[in-house]
């Protein structure tokens, strides 16, 4: 009988392709994949696209992508064809926090974008995902930020704790399926997100944050991870400093 010849890995998706952390992970696991990159604009991503070809893509198609139209998620999946075995969800929005003070659609813009439209992509693509019979990994991105949410940035903070318990509950639901759900928190994160601003401690980059997700779903069980991971030491430090003091802490 003739060799049989290896199955090429399923597809990819990144949900919010102009990501930095979203681009990382997938030049790392592009080789013999078809990737599908959903973007606003999909036009910037030429860059990104010839990196994943020059590293082994067979195929890099994009997509028109809005994250707070259902109909535009919907046209995304729909035209994924093949099996979908790895879905990163890394759109987002940082905002303006004093406009949100003063602005509620700014503030209601934030949380449509980092909480609402996240909720819609990860349980559209869980409920897909869950029905292949081959295992697959779905990616969520939350953030030190959501931990106890700071004077100096807490409409983005409260969409990221709502974000958190989300995927902590669809982990239960997920338990014995063949898909594995790693949520991420890193700290700060330097990249085009945060061009411009100071670094906090325990500071990381894109690749630094890649390079924890891909490792982590190679393993078999969903999990939660703090990027680096001793930010977890001073999560908990933050949960004990007493109010009057959290809320004067800086920038």
């Amino acid at each position: 009988m003739p060799a049989r010849e290896p199955q090429r890995p399923g597809d990819l998706l990144l949900l919010g392709a102009t990501s930095d952390i979203g681009g990382e992970i997938a030049q790392r696991l592009c080789s013999g994949r078809r990737i599908h990159l959903a973007a606003r604009r999909p036009e910037a991503l030429n860059d990104l696209d010839a990196q994943l070809r020059a590293r082994g893509a067979t195929e890099v198609i994009r997509h028109s992508f809005e994250a707070t139209d259902a109909k535009s998620l919907n046209a995304v999946l729909e035209a994924i064809d093949g099996p979908l075995t790895y879905a990163v969800v890394c759109f987002g929005i940082l905002g303006d926090q004093e406009r949100a003070e003063r602005d509620a659609e700014h503030a209601v813009e934030i949380a449509t974008v980092d909480y609402t439209a996240q909720i819609r992509a990860l349980t559209e693509l869980s409920s897909r995902l869950v029905t292949q019979a081959t295992p697959s990994v779905l990616v969520a991105f939350s953030s030190i930020a959501g931990w106890r949410a700071r004077r100096a940035n807490y409409v983005y903070g409260s969409t990221k704790a709502g974000l958190d318990a989300f995927c902590q509950g669809l982990m239960d639901r997920l338990h014995g399926s063949p898909v594995q759900l790693i949520l991420a928190r890193p700290g700060f994160v330097i990249g085009s997100m945060t061009e411009g601003m100071s670094p906090a401690p325990m500071s990381v980059y894109p690749s630094d944050v890649a390079e924890a997700v891909v490792e982590a779903s190679r393993g078999s069980r969903s999990r939660t991870l703090w990027i680096p991971a001793r930010l977890r030491v001073l999560a908990w430090i933050m949960r004990c400093v007493p109010r009057p003091v959290w809320r004067r802490m800086p920038k």
